[in-house]
């Protein structure tokens, strides 16, 4: 059967400063989730948080971009906002850059991932959701998951996966996109994906079928605000099993606390470090960035789930090591590589005191 499942997060009240998600907001987006599904519009849905952000996971049978799926997002949100202000909760609806809904959620703060699939006889699917961190986040984890034999030993071994898979890659800056076919193209892929600051992946395909395996949100807040109002703190959805990588060599990548845009203030770099549900609380620093995994089974669109998929033990060394490079980064302080080079800092103080001095700085004598 054919099933969209779309997962819709915004960042709308930390409790307490940026580190948390209030219980009474979370409840809220409930209730309005769940007049939604009585009413016919979801399938079915389930709501949790990571850090401050509220993740919306939603099924339906209305296609990717849909104005009434949207617009029950945005008004969940509007609604959880009002909880928000109540609670005097930090930052409520930060991510709400608009007053009104205007037929889609993209382009109007909150961060989305959606696809629409023909369910398989067994559809497992594991959602990544980050706080304190940007969307080209999930680059290097989408590369080793889809690219990478060391990662994922079914490129080398499985006949229905050896032919490889397409990345379709945006360019957040200029609003363009290229599709790069690996593993004849992983070279060229590389030169942008590298680049996690303007080129993010969007979407992962199998070559064979066509099939989507995997799709991200890649919408920049400052970007499209045009000042800092917070990270973007990015989703990602794939799917597993079959014609595509087993769960392990999903959740393998982040074994790695690779090194992502984002922690205080979206102006630094920080390791980003796997963790539960429970655990998505960045303090220190509002930080480490965070990512929590929710693995869910399909069954005629209901949503068997979640199992917190980085609640595991095994992940124990890669927390170690994220604090170990936590510690390492602060003490770097104000210095790159710690904060962000200068032309990502744009969206902060920096035009205002580039301003402010600019009649001090002389030319150089000979």
């Amino acid at each position: 059967m054919s099933i969209t499942l779309s997962v819709i997060k915004a960042d709308i009240g930390g409790y307490v400063g940026h580190s948390e998600s209030h219980p009474d907001v979370l409840a809220q987006a409930c209730d309005c989730l769940t007049k939604a599904k009585s009413d016919g519009l979801l399938v079915d849905f389930h709501v949790t948080k990571c850090g401050d952000d509220a993740q919306l996971i939603m099924t339906h049978n209305y296609g990717v971009d849909n104005k009434e799926i949207h617009e029950l997002a945005w008004n969940t949100f509007v609604s959880c906002t009002e909880v928000a202000k109540k609670l005097k909760l930090y930052g409520a609806g930060q991510d709400l850059l608009s007053d009104a809904f205007s037929g889609n959620v993209k382009g109007m703060g909150p961060g989305v991932a959606e696809m629409e699939i023909e369910e398989r006889p067994s559809e497992a699917v594991i959602i990544f959701m980050a706080d304190k961190t940007s969307s080209g986040a999930w680059n290097l984890p989408l590369y080793k998951m889809f690219a990478d034999p060391f990662n994922t030993i079914g490129l080398v071994i499985a006949e229905n996966m050896h032919n490889g898979y397409s990345f379709e890659v945006h360019d957040v800056k200029e609003h363009t996109r290229i599709v790069f076919n690996s593993p004849e193209e992983i070279y060229d892929l590389l030169v942008f994906i590298g680049a996690p600051s303007r080129y993010a992946i969007k979407a992962v395909y199998h070559r064979d079928s066509g099939h989507i395996a995997a799709v991200s949100s890649t919408q920049r807040l400052s970007l499209i605000a045009g000042r800092y109002v917070g990270k973007d703190d990015p989703v990602c959805v794939v799917r597993t099993q079959g014609i595509f990588p087993a769960v392990g060599e999903v959740l393998e990548p982040f074994n790695f606390p690779l090194l992502v845009e984002g922690w205080m203030r979206g102006s630094h770099h920080g390791p980003l470090m796997p963790v539960s549900v429970e655990d998505s609380t960045p303090s220190r620093f509002d930080g480490p960035p965070r990512v929590i995994a929710a693995g869910f089974q399909l069954a005629q669109g209901k949503l068997i789930g979640p199992r917190d998929m980085f609640d595991d033990k095994s992940f124990d060394n890669a927390r170690r090591q994220a604090n170990w490079a936590a510690d390492y980064m602060r003490q770097h302080g104000p210095f790159e590589p710690h904060r962000l080079p200068l032309e990502e800092m744009e969206y902060t103080t920096m035009p205002q005191v580039m301003e402010k001095l600019r009649d001090r700085f002389q030319p150089l004598g000979d």
